[in-house]
């Protein structure tokens, strides 16, 4: 058999032809199809991996901002109780100074209260207790209330204490002026002749005297010298009164604001009058 090795060569030549349009027109833009797919799948798969980091780094940011905020949050909140906390020590600090201060008001007016009814006391005491001493002493003694007064008077001068008498006796020797006797009625010339009488005896000297009548002097006498005073009066005896008049309304009044609600507590509890001692009897007094 013969080989027609024209028929050969154009068969090869159309296969490099062949091979070569192939490879131009059809492997190379698969090829390049495939590198720009691999490189567009390459490109996408680092795209993903960059947003995958921007994501977790995101989630990050955000875990981070909500503890901080958390932690943002606790603080207010700490914060927000504590100034509650204070404001409501405060408010509950000036409702005890109010309720203090509303306390001490209704002390004050309680307290004015008790002084005047303690001075309304103390006259009607005085009246009654110089009716009843006059009336009693003008019916048992058959002598008026005024000499009997000056009697005592001059009975506690000669029984002054050695201290009280050493003390009213430098005051009236080193006194300018008369010693001043003060009474509460006009005494007789027999009853200033006595307490001349027994000043003079107690101080072995002449002793100058100025008698003078005062309305302050209830029911008594009393001398006064260079700031030294000896007396005696039935105002002795309503002072004690008045004192313990005054002591027991103090309890009653304190009483009152303890057990009294808010809304009542303007209203003082009147005092029992019936439960008021008896005055003891006062002694003669020396003072400076």
């Amino acid at each position: 058999m013969l080989i027609d090795w024209f028929t050969v060569g154009a068969q090869i030549v159309n296969f490099l032809i062949l091979v070569w349009l192939l490879k131009h027109f059809l492997y190379k833009p698969i090829l390049d199809a495939i590198d720009a797919r691999e490189k567009r799948i390459a490109a996408e798969l680092a795209d993903a991996d960059t947003k995958k980091a921007e994501a977790e780094k995101e989630h990050t940011d955000f875990e981070d901002k909500n503890k901080s905020f958390d932690q943002q949050r606790s603080a207010l909140l700490g914060k927000a109780a504590d100034e509650a906390k204070a404001e409501r020590e405060r408010l509950i600090d000036q409702a005890k100074k109010e309720a203090e201060g509303l306390r001490v008001t209704q002390a004050d007016a309680l307290r004015g209260e008790q002084n005047r009814l303690a001075g309304e006391i103390t006259l009607l005491a005085e009246k009654e207790v110089f009716a009843i001493a006059r009336k009693a002493l003008t019916d048992l003694a058959t002598v008026s209330l005024e000499e009997r007064v000056g009697e005592v008077f001059t009975r506690r001068l000669r029984e002054l204490d050695p201290k009280a008498k050493a003390l009213l006796g430098d005051a009236l020797k080193n006194s300018s002026q008369p010693a001043l006797v003060r009474s509460a009625f006009d005494l007789p010339p027999d009853q200033k002749a006595a307490i001349q009488n027994a000043l003079n005896e107690s101080f072995s000297a002449v002793v100058r005297i100025k008698f003078e009548d005062s309305q302050d002097v209830v029911c008594g006498i009393e001398l006064t010298a260079n700031g030294q005073k000896v007396a005696w009066s039935i105002a002795s005896y309503l002072t004690e009164l008045s004192k313990k008049v005054s002591d027991l309304v103090d309890a009653q009044s304190l009483a009152a604001i303890k057990s009294t609600p808010k809304s009542e507590a303007a209203k003082a509890p009147e005092p029992d009058i019936a439960k008021v001692p008896e005055p003891k009897p006062a002694a003669l007094v020396g003072a400076k």
